[in-house]
């Protein structure tokens, strides 16, 4: 079994994920880190070269292979679930856990990085709100666990995980 952790761009996937791996001595999988070192290119220049069809069409790639993997925490990019058949991979293995975030909390988060390619527009507020309304439903329908990491370091989001979860470490 594993644990997919997934939500919008800036919610701290990659950085809880980290951290709840050591605390239950699982291995760590980060699908954008993949995906980059397939592709041999950073997620903004496959967006640029590929558009974003190309770069979804790696990213179910990678999904249906983390999803065969046992005891690992896989960190999902923050448009991973939003694809069914990428959903429908990763629960076959995993308990999806979305994280959330104030959108103050996201924008702050996000700010300055050019590593985001939905994200880099004029009106990064307006765009992430706009995102975030439309990807929610999705978030919500898949979800075994919410956990909103506002304000929160990563190891206590890692503790609170588990506790939700029920598992000991």
């Amino acid at each position: 079994m594993n644990v997919a952790l997934y939500g919008f761009m800036g919610v701290g996937k990659s950085t809880v994920g980290k951290a709840l791996s050591e605390r239950l001595g699982y291995g760590f999988v980060d699908m954008d880190e993949t995906i980059e070192r397939r592709a041999g290119m950073k997620i903004k220049d496959i967006f640029a070269a590929e558009g974003e069809k190309g770069f979804r069409a790696l990213e179910k790639k990678v999904a249906r292979e983390v999803a065969e993997k046992d005891r690992h925490v896989i960190a999902c990019g923050g448009g991973a679930i939003l694809d069914p058949e990428n959903a429908e991979a990763l629960s076959s293995n995993s308990v999806l856990i979305l994280l959330t975030a104030s959108i103050d909390e996201i924008v702050e988060r996000t700010r300055g990085s050019d590593e985001r390619p939905l994200l880099n527009v004029d009106d990064t507020r307006a765009k992430a709100e706009a995102l975030l309304r439309e990807r929610m439903p999705r978030y919500l329908e898949a979800a075994d666990l919410v956990i909103d990491t506002t304000g929160a370091s990563p190891t206590q989001l890692a503790v609170e995980i588990v506790v939700a979860l029920g598992w000991s470490t």
